[in-house]
């Protein structure tokens, strides 16, 4: 058996596996122990300081990476001790280990952009204006970059040679990147005019979205819809597609009522004494009917003789009345801005009746507090209408069909009753 071992070591390949697995312990060793020291002292100062920088690369993992360059630091300068090993296997060796070195430089860099991401964020411009989709562009470019560094070191061929044969497949390539470089150049656009941030509620009505951006990247935008669905929106089409950002709203503090009142067309007529009075009880009423009264007496007076005809006299209708009110009414709501604009209007005739139209802002934009003010407006209103004799426009429902043969039956009920007393009585005599 010793023999045996004897004639083992007397192998010249066994001298270079022998290094070569000394080598190896000696790389393992020194990654252990680079990465102990490193992280203990890079974990020490991170929760002695108050700094967040250091926080931040901890926690993306950028010192575990640069750890890692400890054995191949080894390997490297020690593959030329090994006795009885080729150069050329030296060589190949070496260059891997520089490969692998590139490669943890690379992701150590990126994870640093990303630690640079995470503390941008935290600012109050980073919530605004989102640097996401730079920082992925960056990215894509490092690991190009360290790609055709690590085929070179590799195959021993130089970079330069490998970027002229990439510039022969220029029309390849940008066929490939079509979408990232849409995106690049969409996402700067939006960035650089500020068109876009995150937080913002945005309506996309060819994609679906209909929500609030939640993530800016470099290919996509996302939307949380109201109904708790993601939408993801390619970042170019938000370039070459119109679509709505409600962050103007949000900011002005006043979102807008825009909805009206179809009132049926057959209720509306002159006011009489009999609805004037009644109609002068309402406080918000008062300056309007005071104001026309005077103004359609002089108007009516210079008539002269033909003002004695009621169809030549000018006279309120209940439908100017109620509309004049509604305008009262929303001049002193607590919940309705008066530095914006407000108005009642009427609005061309349809067969669903006279459109009467509200438009005003709301003192809030929050979405249910906005819904039960509007709510309340018309509730008021829809329940008033039948003091200015109005009448809301309504299709014919199933009640109604019902109700009106049943008063058809009832008519003929009654035109057959007397011809039918007048027989029993011709009968009887």
């Amino acid at each position: 058996m010793m023999d045996v071992m004897n004639e083992l070591l007397r192998q010249p390949w066994m001298a270079a596996v022998i290094g070569t697995l000394i080598l190896l312990l000696v790389a393992w060793l020194a990654g252990v122990l680079t990465r102990w020291v490193l992280l203990r002292v890079m974990r020490t100062i991170a929760e002695r300081t108050t700094w967040q920088w250091d926080d931040a690369l901890f926690q993306h993992g950028v010192f575990g990476w640069l750890a890692r360059l400890a054995p191949m630091v080894v390997i490297q300068f020690g593959v030329a001790l090994v006795p009885g090993l080729s150069d050329r296997a030296g060589r190949l060796v070496g260059n891997v280990a520089q490969a692998l070195m590139v490669l943890f430089v690379v992701m150590a860099i990126s994870r640093t952009l990303s630690a640079i991401e995470s503390l941008y964020q935290q600012t109050p411009t980073g919530a605004q204006r989102p640097i996401k989709g730079l920082l992925q562009l960056l990215k894509l470019a490092l690991f190009i970059i360290g790609a055709l560094v690590i085929i070179g070191t590799v195959t021993d061929q130089r970079v330069g040679l490998l970027l002229s044969g990439l510039g022969a497949m220029s029309a390849v390539l940008i066929l490939i990147f079509k979408d990232t470089i849409l995106g690049f150049v969409a996402g700067v656009q939006l960035a650089s005019n500020d068109m876009l941030r995150v937080g913002d509620w945005i309506t996309v009505p060819g994609a679906g979205a209909d929500g609030d951006v939640i993530d800016i990247t470099l290919y996509t935008v996302k939307v949380r819809n109201f109904d708790q669905t993601i939408v993801t929106v390619p970042t170019w089409k938000l370039m070459s597609e119109s679509y709505q950002n409600w962050r103007g709203m949000a900011e002005s503090g006043g979102r807008r009522i825009k909805r009206a009142l179809y009132l049926d067309a057959a209720s509306v007529h002159f006011l009489d004494e009999e609805e004037l009075t009644r109609l002068m009880r309402f406080r918000l009423l008062d300056a309007y009917l005071g104001d026309k009264h005077s103004e359609l007496a002089e108007w009516n007076r210079q008539l002269g003789e033909a003002g004695e005809q009621v169809v030549n006299r000018r006279r309120l209708t209940n439908l100017g009345t109620f509309r004049a009110y509604v305008s009262a009414y929303l001049a002193q709501h607590p919940k309705i801005r008066r530095d914006m604009t407000c108005m009642v209007r009427q609005l061309a005739s349809s067969p669903q009746g006279v459109p009467l139209e509200l438009y005003c802002f709301t003192i809030t934009t929050a979405w249910a507090e906005y819904e039960n003010i509007q709510g309340d407006i018309f509730d008021h209103l829809i329940a008033l209408l039948p003091e200015f004799g109005l009448a809301l426009f309504q299709q014919p429902s199933g009640r109604d069909v019902r109700a009106g043969v049943a008063a058809v039956a009832a008519a003929r009920v009654e035109q057959a009753a007397p011809s039918d007393r007048g027989s029993t009585m011709q009968t009887a005599s």
